[in-house]
């Protein structure tokens, strides 16, 4: 069992796990170190050399990525001469490196950017007549492009398809200017996970096709979001941008760093997802296909409430919010309807795995089953109000509020997007997040509470 023991950095003193390597203190506590090969999912490789920190004792700079603590360990992270091999070793780094910044797809989230702000802003001592040339723009499948030129040879996406997916379509081919990143012969990259090796990159090396040149990074906003694709309920981040006189935009989904559910991926399926989210959306309020005011759709509803009040159901989506669902609950109970939340449409054998992927596709049926809402399938009612179940149910009348376009003949009126409100959901493994509102459209569509306060008025 690891005990805690005391070192030094920088003449602060930390607690930290003994045996522990000395790189994830230095991240956690946020002081400023280098670093292209090292990541925490992948463990130490050594490869780069950037995290040189001084030891006391040591007679030379050593890489803290494979460095474990020691009681008493006295650190230095920013000492002119530690500042000094950072700088050569960087400058190594940038002999071939293409300087094409302006049109590269990573600027702005490069670490070698970032880095050459902080060591590199320097007269080199390097003259070369030509930079070595690799190949570029090549498709290596599964949406992810690679230029070879840029790459720093970190070796993060072939430790990530060889330790984490355990597919090994990627490996490091050739030896010094020759060495650079490819795909195993006649194997494209292809995998369910393939598209994390573009976060993975620290450089502009991988890029997303679905990214590629959509938008700068400077330009988006991110909101902290729950991915609706499955019960994982994967922590990520919802890039979006409001360009001038247009709508606001979802760009791209990125993992969010969480521990306890994702840790640092999210499957590609989810990723994509943001496309499907903004698609065929549901934006007028129809009777039999004929567009209507939503203020005759309320009068209408409630005319049908009355008539069928001793024989109504309400059928919930179980991707809402759990403060939605708790509503509809509520409004159930003040009109006596009947709530039911069929689990079984959303089972989906193909798509489940056993990293992150999972059958049951719906982010919160676990509410679902703590409020003890009926999964089964509804009998034939007078009247059903459906808040955005992927299945209809047979009835006389029936009411959907629904965020996509579906072919029907019902009244149907549109419903705000997951990404267009807020609220909590409850993964397959019980555990809780919220999921932050991300877009704000110039015309909003009203959330399911909003419709509520209406039918009550």
């Amino acid at each position: 069992m690891s005990q805690l023991i005391k070192i030094i950095v920088d003449t602060k003193e930390y607690e930290v796990l003994e045996g522990s390597l000395l790189i994830d203190l230095l991240i956690k506590e946020n002081i400023k170190v280098p670093y292209f090969c090292y990541h925490e999912s992948l463990g130490a490789d050594g490869n780069c050399r950037m995290c040189m920190v001084g030891i006391e004792g040591q007679k030379r700079p050593q890489i803290a990525c494979d460095t474990f603590v020691k009681e008493g360990m006295v650190v230095q992270t920013q000492t002119e001469t530690i500042k000094e091999v950072r700088t050569n070793i960087l400058e190594l780094e940038l002999i071939n490196h293409p300087v094409d910044c302006p049109t590269c797809d990573q600027a702005g989230e490069c670490s070698l950017q970032n880095f050459y702000m902080d060591y590199g802003l320097h007269t080199s001592k390097i003259s070369i007549t030509e930079k070595v040339k690799h190949n570029k723009a090549l498709d290596l499948g599964s949406n992810v492009m690679l230029d070879q030129e840029r790459c720093v040879l970190c070796a993060r996406c072939t430790r990530f398809t060889d330790k984490i997916t355990h597919t090994h379509e990627l490996g490091i081919v050739g030896r010094g200017d020759d060495a650079k990143v490819t795909t195993m012969p006649n194997r494209p990259l292809d995998n369910p996970y393939a598209m994390n090796v573009v976060d993975l990159c620290p450089v502009g090396a991988l890029t997303s096709k679905d990214f590629r040149f959509a938008q700068r990074v400077w330009f988006l906003e991110s909101a902290e979001g729950v991915c609706h694709g499955c019960a994982k309920g994967c922590s990520i981040y919802i890039d979006h941008n409001k360009l001038k006189y247009k709508d606001d935009v979802i760009y791209r989904f990125r993992p969010r760093r969480n521990d306890v559910i994702n840790g640092f991926f999210i499957c590609d399926e989810g990723r994509l997802s943001y496309k499907e989210l903004q698609e065929n959306r549901q934006e007028l309020t129809l009777l039999n296909g004929v567009e209507i005011q939503t203020t005759d759709a309320i009068k209408q509803i409630k005319e049908l409430l009355f008539l069928y009040k001793t024989n109504i159901a309400i059928i919930i989506d179980a991707n809402l919010y759990t403060e939605e669902i708790e509503a509809i609950l509520s409004f159930a109970q003040e009109i006596e309807a009947k709530v039911y939340a069929p689990l079984e449409s959303y089972e989906d054998a193909l798509f489940g795995d056993t990293m992150l992927k999972s059958s049951m596709r719906a982010v919160n049926a676990t509410t679902i089953t703590q409020l003890g809402i009926d999964t089964s399938r509804p009998e034939r009612v007078g009247l059903i109000l459906n808040f955005n179940h992927p299945e209809d149910f047979a009835s006389d009348s029936k009411i959907n509020f629904l965020t996509h376009k579906r072919d029907n003949s019902a009244l149907t009126l549109p419903l705000a997007s997951f990404s267009e409100s807020s609220g909590s959901l409850t993964n397959e493994d019980g555990i809780t997040q919220f999921s932050k509102q991300a877009i704000f459209k110039n015309t909003p569509q009203p959330t399911v509470k909003e419709y509520l306060e209406s039918l009550r008025s």
